[in-house]
């Protein structure tokens, strides 16, 4: 199983950035892929980006591509999500997951192929 702690939300204004962090720990050897997710109240889980730690390919929400970027820093065991051009409608909880299954990119961003999830971290886009 693998710990992970996410860090980084906050509030933002309109057009503002922010950069989540998420610290994996545990085993995280037979890590595959790990990918953010957000959720609203009411609404179910929706994945935002997530990568593919082989190849680092990554996949993107159509609602956030161009504007956000996922990566990873191998030695210190930590994704990011690097979040551009927010919008209110960014406005949401955040959680990291990782899974040790391959998947195909397309399945990438789906929250039930996921078995190790953070507690999340709040982002609030608001004037």
């Amino acid at each position: 199983q693998v710990h992970l702690v996410e860090s980084g939300g906050g509030s933002v204004l309109p057009g503002g950035s922010l950069r989540l962090a998420c610290a994996a720990s545990g085993s995280t050897y037979y890590t595959r892929w790990m990918a953010w997710f957000r959720q609203t109240p009411g609404k179910e889980r929706e994945g935002v980006a997530s990568i593919a730690l082989d190849r680092s390919r990554t996949y993107y929400a159509d609602s956030v591509k161009g504007r956000f970027t996922i990566s990873r820093d191998d030695a210190q065991n930590t994704l990011y999500l690097q979040m551009n051009s927010l919008k209110p409608e960014d406005t949401a909880m955040y959680y990291c997951a990782a899974t040790e299954r391959g998947l195909y990119f397309w399945d990438s961003l789906a929250p039930n192929n996921y078995g190790s999830w953070g507690q999340g971290t709040q982002v609030t886009v608001s004037s």
